[in-house]
């Protein structure tokens, strides 16, 4: 996500003709787009993605389980 929005602003100030940016290549404004399609692409193949997905369900459902614990009195203090 952060190469999107570098890729967005750079093309902004290029478009713009904003500082040193307006003399650099079209290649180097570009290039945060490709680094984002090769980040994706990574996180998809590699599973990252998913991973991650899991990680928050599990947070959330055992943030669900000890708000209902502790609504009943029954939640163990560690």
């Amino acid at each position: 996500m952060w190469f999107l929005g570098l890729g967005l602003l750079a093309v902004a100030l290029k478009v713009l003709e904003v500082g040193v940016v307006a003399t650099w290549s079209w290649w180097v404004i570009l290039t945060p787009f490709a680094l984002a399609v090769a980040w994706w692409a990574w996180a998809d193949a590699s599973g990252y993605t998913k991973r991650r997905a899991v990680e928050r369900e599990n947070a959330r459902r055992q943030e669900r389980i000890d708000r209902q614990r502790s609504r009943l009195g029954t939640l163990r203090r560690k």
